[in-house]
């Protein structure tokens, strides 16, 4: 743990996706979930809330975000956010590094930890918008590294923090801690492994029994998880498509490792994360490049550890120069950085948007796109999207429109409902510049 090679490359990696991040950021490719986060992160200390979801503890628990809310307070700003994130998928690698090299050599466990920051399901996870899951693979590896080096104190740590990523790391840690506590049963460990187990049991009958049901009393939206799962009739006439989607979701996950987790039986720990993404009825979760990656891939990673440095240490080298080969050629072909849309040079269309929002009212309820959105949720609470459903109307008190970015998803689902409105007399334009156009609305507004 004190090469420093080891830390060199890992403050090379942060520094790089805080770059890719803010380049995304720039030119206003940042999704829904920034915006979301940047207003529960700027009211961790007051509502912990954001006008779409109403309080977040509605939807996940997350007690993660309280810390970043420190940060962001100190330093205001969304690339604290980028930097902090592109942070944790860097400490990613140290753990995976250190399993190896307890049963390798320095250059294996290099060559491992080289794999880990190439790896395009973390890369891609990284570089997305950010997410609470962002977080998760370092402290699922952290944790399970502690572990198996019998660093029990330092395991209980990182399963408090693995726990207060997500409520569905509650689920996988009580499921590997009831493995663990089998395995090693009768030693500290095996104790370890099973207070963890029941306290992580336990915060998932507190979540779902008593904090989600009273938040989600004023939540605005239903439980989104559950689309996930509500399977139907109709769901069951796709099903040779979603089995193909969902074997080149697992070839492009194991390809890279070279199927080495499977051929330990650490991958027992990764069953349950993959399980939560494989068997949803919708593709985002199983898709490269989104915050659903975040579940398994300390697990998958950890497995694929266990399983290196089990090879004599030149076969390792040799195997891990091909992972490093297989992971370069998977960003060539489906790289999930997407950059031919995300990064791009500054245009004058993204100059004159962060212009105009700075000239709107301090605190605004506005309504509007998810380019506009994102670049406004850290300083407006009362920011929010454009209904997602044309029979929705909105009540923001301004309504702002950038036709300068016409492939905006909810510019296309909304923008012939909000016609509408201009031509019943609900808003009226109040300024203008280029493509921008801003209305506020006629009556009470909320």
């Amino acid at each position: 743990m004190r090469d420093r090679v080891l830390w060199l490359g890992c403050l090379l990696y942060a520094l790089l996706f805080t770059l890719l991040g803010w380049a995304k950021y720039a030119v206003h490719r940042n999704l829904v979930d920034f915006g979301i986060f940047s207003q529960t992160i700027a009211s961790a200390f007051g509502c912990f809330c954001n006008p779409i979801e109403g309080s977040h503890w509605a939807f996940h628990f997350s007690p993660i975000l309280y810390p970043i809310g420190v940060a962001v307070a100190l330093a205001h700003s969304p690339l604290t956010m980028i930097a902090l994130q592109a942070v944790a998928g860097a400490l990613v690698a140290p753990p995976i590094y250190a399993l190896v090299r307890a049963r390798s050599d320095a250059g294996g466990a290099r060559m491992a930890a080289l794999v880990t920051w190439l790896y395009p399901p973390l890369a891609g996870l990284v570089f997305g918008d950010f997410h609470e899951n962002g977080f998760a693979p370092a402290a699922v590896a952290w944790t399970l590294y502690a572990f198996d080096a019998q660093l029990m104190l330092w395991t209980i740590v990182g399963a408090i923090v693995t726990l207060c990523i997500k409520e569905d790391q509650a689920a996988f840690l009580a499921i590997a801690g009831a493995l663990g506590a089998w395995h090693f049963r009768g030693t500290k460990a095996g104790r370890v492994a099973a207070a963890i187990a029941a306290v992580s049991a336990l915060l998932l009958i507190l979540f779902f029994g008593f904090i989600q049901p009273h938040a989600a009393a004023t939540a605005r939206m239903a439980w989104q998880p559950e689309r996930f799962y509500a399977w139907t009739g109709a769901d069951a006439t796709t099903i040779p498509a979603a089995v193909a989607a969902r074997l080149g979701f697992l070839l492009l996950i194991f390809v890279p490792l070279l199927f080495l987790p499977l051929r330990t039986r650490m991958f027992w720990l990764a069953v349950a994360p993959l399980a939560e993404v494989v068997f949803s009825r919708m593709p985002t979760t199983f898709t490269l490049g989104t915050h659903y990656a975040g579940a398994w891939i300390g697990y998958v990673l950890a497995a694929f550890a266990f399983a290196v440095r089990q090879l004599e240490p030149r076969r390792a080298r040799i195997t891990l120069a091909v992972c490093v080969a297989l992971s370069l050629l998977e960003f060539a072909v489906a790289d999930p950085l997407h950059p031919g849309i995300n990064l791009r040079a500054v245009e004058s269309r993204d100059v004159a948007l962060d212009e105009f929002l700075q000239t709107l009212p301090s605190e605004a309820s506005v309504a509007t796109q998810e380019e506009a959105y994102t670049h406004l949720a850290l300083i407006d609470p009362y920011a929010r999207l454009l209904p997602e459903s044309r029979e929705a109307e909105t009540r923001a008190c301004f309504v702002l429109i950038d036709h300068d970015f016409p492939d905006s998803a909810r510019l296309q689902e909304y923008g012939d409902a909000f016609q509408r409105l201009l031509e019943n007399a609900r808003y009226t334009e109040v300024a203008r510049s280029g493509g921008i156009e801003l209305f506020r609305r006629l009556s009470r507004c909320l």
